[in-house]
């Protein structure tokens, strides 16, 4: 398990009111047919902030998936994408200790005290990868958020690690400084 996701599990209690043990047993209570509805209640029934209820309801799932499993689901098939994967996370792992990796069915969450980065394996051959860069122009490779929607403001298409380059560590540092 990323020590990240780990040291958010045990911070959990202090943070939340409640463990994580505690927080599946009432939303088992529920019956939630989409993520973000069980996220929602969360944050406004239980007033937990976003990154804490995202975590909640992705370890919630009765599959009881580890974060590991869910990362090597979404490679399945396209395990070419991995080493530009692994890029991704050490560049926002050197940020600092801020940062929590919150890996979901089709997507893995970058979050610092909300989401900034979103790391999605798109195609055999690409990751998409959505910043949240507000009032930043878009450019050729710096795209509007295309199918993120309002997750992300850009995405940048990648196909191999040399793209996770000097430009792109920039707007990943940027991203991250703006998501105080």
């Amino acid at each position: 398990m990323e020590k990240a996701l780990q040291t958010m599990i045990d911070n959990m209690p202090e943070k939340t009111g409640k463990s994580l043990e505690q927080w599946k047993s009432i939303l088992q209570s529920k019956d939630f047919s989409k993520h973000g509805e069980a996220v929602k209640y969360l944050k406004s029934e239980h007033q937990v902030t976003h990154g804490f209820a995202n975590t909640i309801v992705t370890l919630s799932k009765e599959n009881n998936d580890t974060a590991d499993d869910l990362v090597t689901s979404q490679y399945k098939g396209k395990e070419g994408l991995f080493p530009i994967y692994e890029k991704l996370i050490a560049t926002v792992k050197s940020f600092g200790n801020d940062v929590t990796i919150t890996p979901k069915k089709t997507t893995v969450s970058i979050i610092r005290k909300r989401q900034f980065a979103l790391i999605k394996p798109a195609t055999k051959t690409r990751i998409d990868l959505g910043l949240k860069l507000k009032d930043t122009q878009i450019t050729d490779r710096l795209e509007n958020s295309g199918p993120f929607g309002t997750m992300c403001t850009h995405r940048v298409k990648l196909n191999s690690t040399a793209e996770v380059d000097e430009q792109l560590f920039n707007w990943l540092k940027e991203a991250h400084e703006k998501a105080e």
